[in-house]
């Protein structure tokens, strides 16, 4: 059997996408259901070779049916965070049970196997179908064995595909209410701008020597969120490598961020798990966030692991880095939103400040 990757893969989606809708903005219904949750419309068959999972997951059964299948996918461990928790928390209907209450789902995956009208498997894609914000994917096959085929080859690059209009809808959420002060002081370190949210607040605009730094956090509760980004200057042609960022963010962020404790400072977490590095291209992100800049369709790197404190309190949670280079100014401008939410779950909280990062926009002037 395959063994389920515990990797984002890249965004290299098969099939058309349609950009369709049901009418105008004024007419369409809000989306119904939470961030992270995905519905699927399909009717379950047993497959006719069951597998049993090898690799951890949050999906820990056997795969005995096509949505089992199906779950094993969106339901796979999200790498990097200090408890299990899946990429999508995702609920099942039968095809004649999918009525106009269920269709202004946010997201929806829709499996239709049908002899008599494909020939071929296809995945079409289309966003805003029956209410906003939306995304539906359908998934044509002609038979149960083609279908099968067809998702252990592609079906997390259709996960990816979900994942990144999450992202985007939170990235035009974003826009509406920032924070002025911060994206100003943003502006002054790097010549940069992001759309840093209103309810975060500037903790920290520093410099030392030649590294800036810019540290807001949206404090509710017991659910902390924080960004920081830092620059400094491009000098080494292995910039884009896990020891090079992994080494990079122990000495920026072990100087400048620390808990009440007198000496402690920020560290990344090696041992419990390892934080893992991937290189992106335009393809891996969402589409508002795309750009050119760097050549060859380069986008820059994204890190995912855990941080913790040294020397001070217990403290620690999951965090996720994006690394690009300015071309304008020669230097690297790494983003990065971690969380500290103890005794919670803390995915749908990570991927909301993560989408901040993609808001990142390199300024010529």
């Amino acid at each position: 059997m395959k063994k389920l990757s515990m990797l984002l893969p890249a965004m290299a989606i098969m099939g058309s996408l349609l950009l369709s809708s049901c009418g105008n903005d004024t007419t369409r219904v809000s989306a119904t259901g939470s961030i992270y949750e995905c519905l699927v419309v399909m009717d379950v068959h047993p497959l006719a070779e069951p597998e049993h999972i090898i690799s951890p997951s949050a999906y820990d059964e056997d795969i005995n049916t096509n949505y089992d299948l199906i779950r094993a996918t969106l339901n796979e461990r999200m790498p990097a965070m200090p408890q299990v928790e899946p990429y999508f928390t995702v609920s099942q209907v039968n095809t004649n049970a999918f009525d106009d209450f269920l269709k202004p789902t946010r997201n929806i995956l829709i499996i239709d196997i049908n002899p008599h009208r494909y020939t071929q498997v296809k995945a079409k894609y289309s966003r805003d179908y029956w209410s906003h914000p939306q995304a539906v994917c359908r998934v044509q096959a002609p038979d149960e064995a083609a279908f099968v085929a067809y998702w252990r080859q592609y079906g997390e690059q259709i996960r990816s595909w979900f994942i990144n209009e999450e992202i985007a809808r939170q990235m035009r959420f974003y826009r509406g209410s920032t924070n002025k002060e911060a994206r100003a002081a943003l502006a002054k370190q790097t010549g940069c701008d992001m759309l840093i949210p209103e309810d975060y607040m500037l903790l920290m605009d520093s410099v030392y020597g030649d590294t800036t730094l810019l540290w807001c956090c949206n404090n509710k509760g017991s659910l902390r969120r924080d960004i920081v980004i830092y620059s400094y200057p491009y000098t080494d042609e292995q910039t884009f490598t896990a020891d090079y960022l992994n080494a990079r963010r122990d000495a920026v962020l072990g100087r400048f961020v620390s808990a009440t404790v007198e000496g402690s400072y920020m560290g990344t977490e090696y041992k419990v798990e390892p934080p893992i590095c991937r290189l992106m291209q335009d393809r891996d992100v969402p589409e508002s966030a795309r750009d050119t800049i760097g050549g060859n369709g380069f986008y820059g790197a994204e890190v995912r692991g855990l941080w913790k404190m040294y020397a001070g309190e217990a403290m620690g949670g999951p965090y996720v880095s994006l690394t690009r280079l300015d071309p304008y100014r020669g230097r690297i401008i790494t983003a990065e939103a971690f969380v500290f939410a103890p005794g919670q779950k803390k995915r749908s909280a990570l991927r909301q400040a993560e989408a901040v990062l993609y808001t990142l926009q390199m300024q010529a002037n």
